[in-house]
């Protein structure tokens, strides 16, 4: 496979990317970022996978049930035709509680014929580190780590399991099933449940996506990304997660490899702008939940990053046992990011915070605990904004004045006053906006370079960076400001290359970027439109449609000259930026405010 042509299902808790002929080739389990049970995408000989087995007779064709995170991929051939369903539960309970557990079903339904295939069933534990043993019980299977037997995943199935684990030829006659799960079932599993649990899980995704907001045109890509988001969306505490992979690399052989599992509050706010934006109400106010527990008390501070469980440390590691997604190493868990310096995350924070007041009433004391965020953010931003930081492309070995970071600081001093003023805290105003203004004055007096008639990546260069695309859309600077109008002219002649975008062209901590950043592109597309070129922005939307994957799916990267997906998979990052830009070529279906579609 040179392309990242998976699938990915998941319920809030975990997930799996399966590739277009039906494999298994990642899942952590029970949670994201829980150790990988199956890794082939890192380790192609002995990663581990869960896969069907067919004849060259047969093709395979692959689709998402529409409005849904169930995958449906198909096997055809003359003698015979099948279909896997493969979901992850996830639903309403009666007591209205979300039931979403560590599972992974596998729904096989014969469609036609005498179809046959033979199943590969091999579970590696712990990142491919620990060869894992079965034992056959008499309603399930029972496969153990061989150096911690308190490793285990059980495997249920219809189907004979030594026919299973010997990957023994199988006719399919009637409908049958595999379920992997994390813990021991308490209830019996027939077909009879696996229907219940899959039509479940359907209605819950059809009627979530029926709140969305609909469009006339580009209805099915929102859509689409709109129910990746969700799926990246930790149910226990709020956070998002910004990829559901580690160290698939930026280029091939190169090693920018990272773990992208973890919640960033810069990607996890824009993700949750989005969802609120587009109707989604809950996702907002779950995970400012999450910041009110990771910022329980006034002096905590705050980091860029974080677990999805709140957890502050993020030791970075490398897995020299595996080769890496085509022998691109290092393979890294945990992210040495945690503790950098980047002085725009709190801008996004502040945002999504001020859309959060807007949105919701609260009780007092919800709207008093935000309060105090708001005011640590504050005062967070006074003391750092004028230092060096590491930027939104988080420099391992360079701090700069970045211009970005000092706009995202402006952002949040901007918000906060907005919400003091909501709030009638008028004696926090006056300060705010003084200092807010100071800060613009600031980027407005060395960002400007007057030399080349643009604003800079940093104080000190006159590189292009493709995130001074975004000044207009955070409210910055006007869309017909004659210095913004210069910017993205500039930009685009400088990292605009064969329809996608450089994030920047200047040499970093690993040398030159050879890829395009994918949500880059979609920024440009915006910037384009904003100053009046309509026409060449849909263009270029377009063409960038063109790059996803064939269902639809973006990761963090593309390659300039074959575009093939490159990077973490699928990515929040990408998809929220689809998003926001289809909006901008097409109306909403208004529905009567009488009529509850």
């Amino acid at each position: 496979m040179d392309n990242l042509n998976y699938g990915v299902i998941g319920n809030c808790k975990s997930a799996a990317l399966i590739s277009e002929q039906g494999s298994i080739d990642w899942l952590c389990i029970p949670n994201f970022d829980s150790p990988s049970v199956f890794s082939k995408i890192l380790d192609k000989k002995s990663g581990g996978s869960f896969a069907f087995i067919v004849s060259e007779d047969y093709t395979c064709s692959q689709r998402y049930l529409k409005g849904t995170n169930i995958l449906c991929t198909q096997f055809t051939s003359e003698e015979g035709s099948f279909e896997i369903l493969d979901f992850m539960p996830r639903y309403r309970t009666l007591q209205m509680d979300h039931f979403f557990p560590a599972e992974v079903y596998r729904y096989i339904r014969p469609l036609k014929g005498i179809p046959r295939f033979r199943i590969k069933y091999e579970p590696v534990m712990n990142y491919a580190k620990e060869m894992a043993t079965h034992r056959e019980f008499q309603d399930y299977i029972k496969t153990s780590s061989c150096e911690n037997v308190d490793d285990n995943v059980y495997l249920y199935s219809s189907l004979n399991f030594g026919s299973i684990l010997n990957s023994e030829e199988i006719i399919l006659e009637k409908e049958e099933y595999l379920v992997l799960s994390y813990g021991q079932k308490l209830i019996s599993i027939d077909i009879d449940r696996v229907y219940l649990e899959y039509q479940r899980t359907k209605v819950y995704w059809l009627n979530w996506n029926n709140r969305s907001r609909k469009f006339i045109k580009y209805n099915d890509v929102i859509s689409r990304s709109l129910l990746i988001l969700k799926l990246m969306s930790y149910q226990d505490s709020g956070a998002v997660i910004a990829a559901v992979t580690t160290s698939i690399p930026e280029t091939i052989g190169e090693v920018r490899n990272w773990d992208y599992r973890f919640c960033w509050i810069r990607d996890a706010s824009m993700s949750i702008e989005t969802l609120l934006k587009m109707g989604h109400l809950f996702a907002a106010k779950r995970f400012m939940g999450f910041v009110k527990r990771i910022l329980k008390s006034k002096t905590d501070s705050f980091q860029i990053m974080y677990a999805i469980d709140g957890s502050r440390t993020l030791k970075e590691e490398i897995l020299d046992h595996l080769p890496g997604y085509e022998n691109s190493q290092p393979v890294r868990i945990g992210n040495a990011a945690y503790n950098q310096r980047q002085n725009d995350s709190l801008g996004y924070l502040m945002n999504v915070i001020y859309n959060y007041y807007m949105h919701f009433p609260g009780t007092l004391d919800e709207i008093e605990e935000m309060w105090e965020i708001v005011k640590n953010i504050v005062k967070t931003v006074s003391a750092e904004w004028r230092n060096t930081d590491q930027s939104i492309w988080e420099f391992r070995n360079t701090e700069k004045h970045f211009v970005f970071s000092k706009v995202m600081c402006w952002v949040a001093l901007d918000r906060a006053v907005s919400i003091a003023t909501f709030l009638g805290k008028s004696e926090y105003e006056l300060e705010w906006r003084n200092l807010a203004d100071e800060i613009k004055n600031d980027v407005l007096t060395n960002g400007w370079n007057e030399e080349i008639q643009s604003f800079t990546q940093a104080y000190d260069n006159t590189d292009m960076d493709s995130s001074l695309l975004l000044m207009e859309q955070y409210g910055f600077i006007d869309a017909s400001d004659e210095r913004f109008v210069k910017t993205v002219k500039r930009i685009k002649e400088e990292l605009f290359h064969k329809d996608l975008m450089y994030r920047y062209k200047t040499s970093d901590d690993f040398g030159l970027p050879s890829s395009s950043f994918t949500i880059c592109t979609f920024w440009l597309i915006r910037a384009v439109f904003v100053i009046g070129q309509k026409d060449e922005a849909q263009e270029i939307f377009e063409q960038l449609l063109t790059c996803s994957n064939h269902l639809g799916l973006f990761s963090e990267d593309l390659d300039f000259d074959t575009k093939r997906q490159l990077g973490n998979f699928p990515q929040a990052y990408s998809h929220l930026a689809l998003i926001n830009t289809a909006t901008l070529f097409s109306e909403e279906k208004r529905f009567s405010k009488f009529v509850r579609p």
